[in-house]
């Protein structure tokens, strides 16, 4: 006699409670100390790459980085660069003109404000130069160990996709899952969405057969074992 099949859980709908303590107990066993991609020893370079990770890949980042920081780790260092002599350093990074003027003017600010030193408040984070919101969550949850979770374009695909945390804005699916995610996985929340989002739930071929979550996943268009992967 064969047994019957778990019924799917309809397409379009929110996670419960009970799944999205599932899913996070399922990321966390396959990866139990997620952390950043980026290359950083101190919270300041850690600033610094994040601001040059916009639309900007960590690889690419951490290419240029590795020639910055031995050369120019902190903000008066920098400074002492000059726009031009920044430039030098991280021209392979797209925007670089702008990201190079924000960085001398956030250097000059933590100097004159904040004695060197990277702050530790979102206020203080967000009035620096080219640093807005998700770069503020970033540095927060990162370097201080803040329960933050900056939403980037892949948690805002996996939210949406699997119904965790559905939203029409970036805010509001931060704001949801802020509210949602249980407090023992929301310290590395931001990771395990952000890895998954990279390797696994990808935007043109979500690689599905792989997933440790997709039969709790609301995506209309995930496949399922001997279905052909379909891109979003």
């Amino acid at each position: 006699m064969t047994q019957a099949r778990k019924p799917r859980p309809p397409p379009g709908s929110r996670l419960t409670v009970g799944e999205i303590t599932d899913l996070f107990r399922r990321l966390r066993a396959a990866n139990p100390h997620p952390t950043t991609e980026l290359e950083y020893t101190t919270p300041f370079e850690l600033l610094v790459a994040v601001v040059l990770s916009a639309q900007a890949t960590d690889v690419g980042v951490n290419k240029a980085t590795r020639k910055l920081f031995p050369v120019a780790n902190t903000p008066a260092a920098i400074l002492a660069l000059g726009e031009d002599g920044l430039k030098r350093y991280i021209n392979t990074i797209g925007l670089y003109n702008a990201k190079a003027a924000n960085l001398i003017a956030l250097c000059r600010q933590l100097l004159e404000r904040h004695g060197g030193e990277v702050p530790r408040t979102r206020e203080a984070l967000e009035a620096l130069p080219g640093v807005g919101r998700k770069t503020a969550n970033v540095v927060l949850n990162t370097a201080f160990g803040e329960p933050t979770i900056a939403v980037d374009t892949h948690i805002f695909r996996v939210a949406n996709r699997t119904g965790l945390a559905p939203g029409k804005t970036v805010r509001a699916v931060e704001d949801t899952l802020m509210r949602v995610v249980p407090e023992d996985f929301k310290r590395d929340a931001h990771h395990w969405l952000i890895l998954h989002g990279r390797y696994i739930c990808k935007a043109r071929k979500p690689d599905c057969q792989h997933c440790p979550i997709r039969d709790l996943c609301r995506w209309p268009e995930k496949n399922h074992p001997g279905e052909q992967t379909r891109a979003a």
